[in-house]
């Protein structure tokens, strides 16, 4: 659930994160601020076993990828900023960026090989304006895990299955990729991952 915080008019980028507070989670959304409700606990031990899962891969193949903790993601040619879930950041693209040294934001395809979000009860900004923007700047792998099936049946079908939707950009556009169950995950960034869909949402699973 997602809160607009009263605003008496549009702001830029700029005044954005000028005005960010280091408390909270914030989003620009086409100029509007908005406040990110605090996430559940399987949502976060979701977020948290993807992070680990992932960093363990980039130590193994020596990638020069790092996850931030609170680092924001701008397309280029809109008044927004999002704070993903998981960002994978290429550190050696980061001398490209323009908003990274003073803003710890990236603007650039080159710098983000992959965004996760975890869906939560604003679902349609995951799968309508977020892949929209992620599509724009070019970033070549997007993930939305919807471990609580919570997007309408257009997305993952009519029997309304936790699901993880892995979009892939070809040729400058996504094309999408579903999980569930057990089916192994497949990414084009990380073709070696070991994990199934299930595992993924098991993490959320505090019971287990």
């Amino acid at each position: 659930m997602t809160q607009a915080l009263p605003k008496t008019k549009l702001v830029t980028f700029e005044e954005f994160v000028q005005w960010k507070p280091d408390g909270g989670r914030y989003e620009l959304h086409d100029g509007v601020i908005v406040e990110m409700t605090q996430p559940t606990g399987p949502h976060e031990n979701i977020i948290g076993f993807l992070a680990l899962e992932i960093s363990v891969d980039i130590k193994r193949l020596n990638l020069p990828y790092f996850i931030p903790k609170t680092a924001l993601v701008k397309p280029p040619e809109n008044e927004a900023g999002y704070s993903p879930d998981v960002l994978l950041i290429n550190r050696s693209n980061l001398i490209n960026e323009p908003f990274w040294e003073k803003q710890s934001t990236v603007s650039q395809s080159d710098s983000i090989p992959c965004v996760i979000e975890v869906v939560s009860t604003n679902w349609r900004t995951d799968y309508y304006t977020k892949r929209g923007m992620y599509e724009e700047i070019g970033i070549q792998e997007y993930w939305i895990v919807d471990y609580l099936a919570l997007a309408g049946k257009s997305f993952i079908g009519n029997s309304k299955q936790p699901t993880i939707s892995i979009y892939s950009l070809v040729e400058g556009e996504y094309q999408v990729s579903q999980f569930r169950g057990s089916d192994q995950i497949i990414s084009t960034i990380f073709p070696e991952l070991n994990l199934t869909a299930e595992q993924i949402f098991q993490a959320g699973n505090t019971t287990r």
